[in-house]
């Protein structure tokens, strides 16, 4: 044949394969080159889907007082000329409220009361299938009784700032008063709240100022004292409450704020020594990380060069969640060293994005009224590509599988996935000790997995930089009755039967349980 002719005939072969998106083929490599043989389908990439993914996406923010129709809180979008839903672009809810909300009285928890505001909260949050998260503080120094007051009747210490407020008491946190009551509530919080179906993290340190980790007092006659014993309470401290959130909290990711100057009595200045181990101590007892000054970057305060070494020293070992620092209505941040101009918003949102793309953060946070309608209407374009970039964005780029099996044979199929995402999928946390692995389903005529294998070897926390990780896997006995099925692939909770629990980032048919179409096969 002409040499001419030839390429093109081979052009026209390759242009047939990727426009069908699938070839037969005996090339699939997976495992050290293994070969599979059968039919190579390639999945088309999907960029630009919000996907509903746990520890994954925008986060809307709530108090726990917000009526529940904030939910429905819709956003005119001047780039799209429409209305959209915030919801439909969060993968989870956060709530910031105090011990006292949540537990008035000894025994009593508002989750259980329907008449409180708390309980239609969480109530409403479920109905849209939104999963909640929770800061509970209990330091009262700007907010006022933060812990409730029968723990202090009980006995247990405390401090005052200012004598003028006598309300805004701030508990001693190494009391044994203030931890047997605190253990109390933590043990039914999580009765009601270690549900990770429901529950999309715990923000589990919550001590200090704002519940954020520093400003955290050991001293009743000064809240800001430091002594000798300082460093050594306040390590003792954090292991006792990471331990103790641990303990109860086996199946919801727990995270804590990286700051500078983590469970010190000040608030700011050079980080202190001990604080990089005290993170260290933290994630060794089963937390992620979290920090709430992106966009800050004084650095005595914010978000600056030892917050993005912890970001760095942690990055593909844990997931990270960011809060942004300014409240653009009401902080000065045109002061920042950054040069946002003032009257700019966009300029913080544009900041925070970019300090969140260097920690490769899993989730950012959609915080207060003000500050959501600002990401809408000024940054709507950065909404878009964190959804597109951000977080994990998982897909099969290549998958091997048989078209004909013989009725009870073992065959081998293979996969090639990726993580487009700049973010970490942490299927090795502790609590979900990874449950999350891919698997494959033969499909009947209406959709449903008439068998479904796993294969164990395929770890979703390893897939990271958009390299891709291939895998071959030999499935047990198909002995199925005889005729044609489809060939579906997924990541499934293998606490769950199996099901389908990881949405991935492809444009291909899925069932309505979510396996992703594959390839039909005839077993004989």
């Amino acid at each position: 044949m002409d040499k001419r002719l030839l390429a093109v005939f081979m052009a026209l072969a390759f242009l047939c394969s990727a426009s069908c998106g699938c070839s037969k083929s005996d090339d699939g490599a997976g495992d050290g080159g293994e070969t599979v043989e059968g039919v190579t389908v390639k999945p088309a990439y999907n960029r630009s889907d919000v996907l509903h993914n746990p520890l994954n996406g925008w986060v809307m923010y709530v108090s726990a007082d917000y009526d529940p129709s904030y939910f429905d809180t819709e956003i005119y979008v001047p780039s799209l000329g429409q209305n959209v839903k915030v919801a439909d672009y969060a993968s989870a809810c956060y709530i910031r409220t105090k011990w006292s909300v949540l537990n008035p009285a000894d025994g009593q928890y508002a989750w259980k009361d329907p008449d409180s505001k708390v309980y239609k909260l969480v109530q409403a949050a479920r109905e849209r299938n939104l999963p909640i998260a929770f800061r509970v503080v209990v330091d009262g120094r700007d907010q006022g009784a933060n812990t409730p007051q029968f723990v202090y009747d009980a006995g247990a210490k405390y401090a005052l700032e200012n004598a003028k407020y006598p309300d805004r008491k701030t508990p001693m946190p190494q009391d044994p008063i203030f931890q047997q009551y605190y253990e109390k509530f933590v043990q039914a919080f999580a009765e009601e709240f270690n549900d990770p179906d429901r529950t999309a993290f715990i923000d589990g340190y919550g001590l200090g100022k704002w519940g954020e980790g520093h400003s955290v007092a050991y001293d009743e006659n000064d809240v800001s004292a430091v002594d000798e014993n300082t460093e050594t309470v306040k390590r003792e401290v954090l292991d006792w409450i990471t331990k103790l959130y641990a303990k109860y909290f086996t199946k919801v990711p727990l995270v804590i704020n990286y700051h500078r100057v983590i469970g010190h009595p000040t608030s700011e200045g050079e980080a202190n020594p001990n604080s990089e181990s005290l993170i260290a101590l933290a994630v060794s007892n089963g937390y992620c990380l979290r920090h709430d000054a992106f966009g800050m970057n004084n650095s005595g305060w914010g978000y600056s060069t030892w917050e993005k070494a912890i970001a760095a020293q942690w990055r593909f070992k844990v997931p990270i969640i960011m809060e942004g620092g300014y409240i653009v209505s009401s902080h000065s941040y045109w002061n920042d060293p950054a040069g946002y101009r003032q009257g700019h918003p966009e300029d913080v949102r544009k900041g925070e994005y970019d300090a969140s793309a260097e920690a490769h953060v899993n989730m950012m946070d959609f915080r207060v009224g003000e500050e959501t309608q600002s990401w809408f209407n000024d940054a709507f374009d950065l909404v878009k590509s964190f959804v597109s970039e951000g977080g994990y964005r998982i897909y099969p780029d290549q998958v091997t599988v048989p078209d004909q099996v013989a009725a009870g044979s073992r065959v081998k199929v293979s996969s090639r996935w990726r993580n487009m995402g700049w973010g970490y999928m942490p299927n090795n946390l502790p609590q979900w000790n990874y449950k999350y692995k891919v698997a494959y389903a033969l499909l009947d005529e209406s959709g449903a997995a008439r068998k479904v294998f796993v294969d164990d070897k395929c770890e979703p926390s390893a897939w990271v930089d958009s390299k891709p990780f291939s895998y071959v896997f030999e499935t047990p006995a198909i002995d199925l009755p005889a005729g044609t099925y489809t060939w579906g692939i997924a990541i499934v909770d293998t606490t769950k039967d199996d099901v389908p629990a990881i949405e991935l980032a492809v444009n291909n048919e899925k069932t309505a349980d979510g396996w992703v179409k594959l390839q039909t096969v005839k077993v004989d």
